[in-house]
């Protein structure tokens, strides 16, 4: 349902953008949300937004960096990620969740909607 690109290797200062393509027909109707998981590590929540885009949260770590958005009409969910840093490193993964806010966790995602997850690298 969701298939998640655009991740790559960049050096620590660079930018990429991720993106989310749905075939939910009802997109616009869900919280979405961006999950990252590190090596070794467990899966966090990056940032989830609004279905009218009225409200979002970013995990501390990527505020002011990282920036969500969304095309409900073209059911896309965007991440653009901004001056990267080697904490950024992880696969990154979209899904639809049930709520949106502090506190973003994996146990929040709905309708078993976890796609396939994106690298990104990020290496001097």
């Amino acid at each position: 349902q969701l298939q998640a690109s655009g991740g790559g290797v960049v050096q620590p200062g660079e930018s990429l953008r991720l993106s989310c393509a749905a075939s939910a027909p009802y997109f616009h109707i869900y919280f979405m949300a961006w999950f990252r998981q590190a090596p070794g590590k467990e899966r966090e929540g990056v940032s989830c937004i609004h279905p009218s885009e009225s409200a979002t949260y970013y995990e501390e770590s990527v505020k002011g960096r990282f920036t969500i958005s969304r095309d409900n009409g073209e059911k896309k969910l965007y991440l653009q990620m901004n001056n990267l840093q080697s904490e950024d490193t992880g696969t990154y993964y979209c899904a639809a969740v049930g709520q949106c806010g502090e506190g973003l966790s994996d146990r929040w995602v709905i309708l078993n909607s976890w796609g396939q997850g994106t690298l990104v690298t990020i290496s001097s």
